[in-house]
């Protein structure tokens, strides 16, 4: 794809992978539009910091109103929508409004996309649609499972935009991002929160150490996108974005406190330990489908991404509350 004829619109791109994407498409030359959700302070997220924002045309909404979409969405020829409510122990606490953003807000994109006539949606899932794990690895025929409000309102979005292109024949594709972790990651995920302890604290407090998870560095996944949007055979398609490696949470920490250079002690704490039978024990991508068709696969490894991150951590330690568990 000649990236530097399209008009292009990311949602969510105030966010952690949102605000990479974006970067990387002006990078590639598209004409960037960024939806941020609107708030009061006028602020465009991580997208703040960019060094590129200035060559983005920014637009304050919010998916969950049409005109909002209607509006950033106007004469674009690709969109990716990457707006959601994420963080899972919080869903417990507001199930609608993750009904409301995850699913209606994704009913709003997929129908003013179709109004738009834009020539591909990449919309973006989540490996917690999966469960645990029932075999492994998990390829995109693995049974979905809402084990989590969070969950069950992704799977309704993935629903939707597979309607949408068996109904309205509107050419989205669907790709369902592992742990995708890296600079700007929320303190809600596991990373971040064992960093941000290890850098200012001697003590590093989780909940269960037990599950694994199969962690994929940022530029991978963004990697991945591009490839969704480029590929014509992918339309109507849902393809994993995971490294194809699991690790197990106890494991990853002693690997982050091996960069942190200095003795640390885990401790498990009951508070951070997941709702009821919402905790996800096992998830291990099989991304074959990706590289077969993506022609993707992830160049940057779990131990170089760590490394990267914990860099960008250390410079940006104000951003985040390490005493403060953030569900």
């Amino acid at each position: 794809m000649a990236w530097n004829n399209q008009t292009v619109l990311v949602t969510g791109a105030g966010g952690f992978i949102g605000s990479h994407l974006a970067e990387r498409l002006v990078a590639l030359g598209a004409r960037t539009r960024a939806l941020v959700e609107y708030n009061s302070t006028n602020s465009w997220g991580w997208l703040e910091e960019s060094p590129v924002k200035e060559e983005m045309e920014v637009f304050l909404g919010d998916i969950r109103d049409p005109d909002s979409i209607r509006r950033s969405m106007e004469g674009a020829d690709v969109v990716f929508h990457l707006a959601a409510l994420i963080g899972i122990p919080y869903s417990y606490q507001a199930p609608l409004s993750y009904i409301r953003t995850n699913v209606e807000g994704t009913f709003n994109v997929l129908q003013q996309a179709l109004e738009a006539q834009v020539r591909r949606v990449v919309h973006t899932s989540t490996s917690e649609v999966y469960g645990t794990a029932q075999r492994v690895p998990i390829d995109e025929h693995h049974p979905l499972q809402g084990q989590s409000p969070y969950a069950a309102s992704k799977i309704g979005a993935d629903k939707i935009a597979e309607s949408y292109y068996r109904s309205f024949d509107l050419p989205v594709v669907t790709v369902r991002p592992f742990n995708t972790f890296g600079p700007r990651q929320s303190a809600r995920a596991v990373i971040p929160t064992i960093m941000t302890q290890c850098l200012t604290g001697t003590t590093v407090r989780l909940g269960n150490l037990n599950p694994t998870r199969d962690l994929n560095y940022v530029s991978n996944t963004v990697d991945g996108f591009i490839r969704a949007a480029e590929t014509d055979v992918a339309v109507g398609r849902t393809f994993n974005l995971g490294s194809g490696r699991e690790i197990r949470i106890g494991d990853l920490a002693q690997l982050i406190i091996q960069l942190a250079e200095k003795p640390i002690k885990i401790q498990q704490d009951e508070e951070r330990v997941r709702a009821g039978n919402s905790e996800v024990d096992r998830l291990l991508a099989d991304n074959t489908a990706a590289q077969q068709i993506l022609g993707w696969k992830p160049i940057v490894s779990l131990e170089e991404g760590l490394r990267i991150t914990m860099e960008w951590m250390r410079a940006h330690l104000e951003a985040y509350k390490p005493a403060f568990y953030a569900v």
